[in-house]
């Protein structure tokens, strides 16, 4: 594998750097494609000298062939949670990954992964369409390309228990949206990194969804958030008319801790489908909550 190119977009992310982490070890060679390299120099430490190279992408269709070209397999990684001035949830989650697709079948590589989200088929959320669309383009120029779906994805530097359990530390109560019943299924992101280098060992193709051996409500989670830091905030079920409010004034906020976006995806279910292809598809075995969340939320405890 050492003679194996992969080039990773959004590889110095939460998801990216893990599988770079993941592939490394694996010994691929490994090209992380990025606007600004310099975010890139801690990452590249996860190999040996010379394993992991910067290299500088532009982002526009030739920068991109440029970045692929040599490469045997493209993995996408960038994703965005909230809309940020020209970072539209479009141009980020499908015009991006289309121009991607293109760049793939021009210079003919054999394999692109491309991480898209759980439910983006059902939800209604702007978040959700715009994952749905940019899987259809990618299909549509690219149609060998394996489409990999995770739930919410927990780890050390995840953005669901680290901001609930920061956000414990200094608010008295957290709201429980919608009552707190939406379904999750969480998976370890050292699972998807696994499953997207098992991916590449048995060439496979299509949309596989990707979840924990847990389904949670959203109440079920922050309370296991709680029972692994011993905080103990009061969880307020909030009606989504409410939240929805709520969202529309913290939109004013630099970086809000919830948007009116997010509230409409809580109204649906976050859970591998029933004949979905799953992990267990690409040989994973699912990692249990309760053997990671103490290596990290360890240190909100008092």
């Amino acid at each position: 594998m050492k003679n194996k190119i992969v080039t990773i977009f959004g590889g110095t992310g939460f998801i990216g750097a893990d599988i770079v982490r993941v592939l490394a070890k694996k010994g691929y060679q490994i090209r992380l494609a990025e606007k600004h390299p310099k975010k890139a120099e801690t990452v590249k430490f996860n190999g040996n000298v010379g394993q992991i190279i910067p290299y500088p992408c532009d982002m526009t269709q030739k920068g991109m062939e440029q970045a692929i070209d040599g490469a045997s397999v493209v993995i996408n990684c960038i994703g965005i949670l909230l809309e940020k001035g020209h970072r539209s949830f479009m141009r980020t989650h499908c015009y991006l990954p289309e121009d991607l697709a293109k760049a793939c079948a021009k210079q003919d590589v054999d394999q692109f992964i491309h991480i898209s989200a759980l439910s983006c088929d059902k939800s209604q959320s702007d978040y959700a369409k715009s994952k749905l669309a940019g899987e259809k383009q990618i299909m549509r120029f690219f149609d060998k390309a394996t489409i990999l779906r995770p739930s919410i994805v927990f780890g050390p530097k995840d953005s669901f228990f680290n901001m609930f359990a920061g956000m414990a530390q200094i608010l008295p109560a957290l709201p429980l949206i919608g009552g707190g019943k939406t379904l999750f299924q969480p998976v370890y992101v050292g699972d998807v990194s696994d499953a997207v280098a098992n991916a590449m060992k048995l060439n496979a193709h299509g949309v596989y969804e990707l979840g924990g051996p847990e389904v949670l409500s959203f109440k079920q989670l922050l309370q296991k958030m709680k029972s692994h830091t011993g905080q103990n905030p009061y969880l307020i079920p909030l009606p989504f008319s409410l939240a929805k409010i709520q969202a529309f004034f913290m939109s004013v906020l630099p970086n809000p801790p919830l948007t009116m976006d997010q509230v409409e995806s809580l109204k649906t279910d976050n859970v591998v489908s029933d004949h979905a292809k799953t992990l267990s598809d690409l040989d994973v075995n699912k990692t249990n909550m309760d053997t990671i969340l103490p290596s990290y939320l360890g240190r909100f405890q008092k």
